[in-house]
């Protein structure tokens, strides 16, 4: 089994790693706070920043790494986007060099240059409305609506986004086409469309920032083209379907960057604090505790890298992904609880890039009932006796 990493990922990697210390990290103060009560921390970069630093990718290569080139990006191979994501989850400031959710992969020739290409480069947000107030956590069936009338469709409900709010947007919205909401179409609304109205969203300054309230985007009576249907009717779970799998994946390897952060900001409050005279670090409780970070971090690296070299060799990793999604969220959490025991307590600081990459980390944890689906996919496996 060969454990080297490519030169020419390497090559990226080593690029994305420059690019996340020379450039994001020194701006997290600036998203923290310098004023006294951080009452001035953010939970976005100024507009200005934000083309800068994409000016800056694009020059170097790095934007649209998880773009397929067929659509302008890098076509990154799934264990180079493993490699990138991991990199960029170790700062807390909300740069993603140009990803795009699969979904809009499947925007036919019109609707690329419509819709895709504005916001690959950044002309438009992309509003992903698939939750609904009523059933933030699942879909058992919708109740936002889109029935047909003379050839197009009109849509009726509300739903929630929790993209990052523009003056320049379009919804990608997931209304019920069937009568048991099971079975949901996908639309593209534009901004301005009549009966389609977005509230919500304004970006909260001081210290709460990492609380990000959802967009509420409702619908009364709101009229969609048939041209605007992204994919095919009632097949809207099916978008992207061919890249969920190399998608949990790289989730995973954002949990093992967020999780290595999370260790060297334990180190340094180990390194730091003194207790009767000594260091907390030479504590055999302390030395533990990093232990665990450690070995969970590794492990989780190990399992995420594997499954990323079956995806390029084009294996079927539908269990590994599972496997990968299972594990990565129960090491985010035990991660988390070491570095509670290192800090004495919740590392919850106003003003520390702890509090945000814990705070993120915990949020983005899977929910239980996403677990248990993974769990039995994974189950499934074993019980027709295939290999672990």
């Amino acid at each position: 089994m060969d454990f080297e990493i490519p030169e020419d990922l390497k090559m990226v990697q080593s690029l994305v790693r420059d690019f996340v210390r020379d450039q994001l990290k020194p701006l997290e103060r600036d998203l923290l706070g310098r004023a006294a009560g951080l009452k001035d921390a953010r939970a976005y970069l100024p507009a200005e920043i934000e083309d800068r630093l994409a000016k800056m990718a694009t020059e170097i290569g790095l934007w649209g790494l998880g773009v397929p080139e067929d659509l302008g990006g890098m076509g990154l191979s799934v264990l180079g986007n493993c490699l990138a994501e991991e990199e960029i989850a170790q700062t807390i400031v909300p740069f993603t060099f140009g990803d795009v959710s699969p979904i809009l992969f499947e925007c036919n020739t019109e609707q690329r240059e419509k819709y895709f290409l504005p916001h690959f480069h950044r002309q438009k947000q992309a509003y992903i409305a698939l939750l609904e107030p009523q059933d933030p956590a699942g879909f058992p069936g919708m109740q936002a609506t889109a029935v047909r009338s003379n050839g197009d469709f009109v849509i009726n409900g509300t739903k929630l986004s929790f993209s990052r709010p523009g003056d320049s947007y379009f919804a990608v919205v997931f209304a019920a086409t069937d009568r048991e909401g099971h079975q949901p179409t996908c639309f593209l609304v534009d901004k301005g469309t009549p009966g389609f109205t977005v509230t919500g969203g304004e970006e909260t300054v001081g210290w709460r920032t990492q609380i990000k309230a959802p967009l509420s985007l409702r619908f009364g009576d709101c009229k969609v083209p048939a041209q605007n249907v992204l994919g095919q009717p009632e097949r809207a779970f099916h978008l992207g379907r061919k890249w969920l799998p190399s998608r949990r994946l790289i989730r995973g390897a954002r949990c093992v960057g967020v999780g290595q952060r999370l260790l060297e900001e334990a180190r340094a409050q180990a390194e730091s604090w003194e207790s009767y005279g000594q260091h907390i670090s030479r504590r055999p409780s302390i030395e533990c505790a990093l232990a665990d970070i450690a070995v969970n971090i590794h492990a989780c690296r190990l399992v995420v890298y594997e499954a990323a070299c079956k995806a390029d060799a084009s294996a079927n990793i539908k269990r590994e992904a599972a496997m990968v999604k299972l594990f990565a969220t129960q090491m985010i959490r035990t991660v988390a609880d070491r570095v509670s025991h290192v800090f004495n307590g919740p590392p919850y600081i106003q003003g520390l890039p702890m509090q945000r990459l814990c705070s993120d980390a915990l949020v983005a944890s899977t929910t239980d009932l996403a677990l248990e689906l993974q769990s039995s996919i994974i189950a499934s496996d074993i019980m027709k006796g295939l290999k672990v």
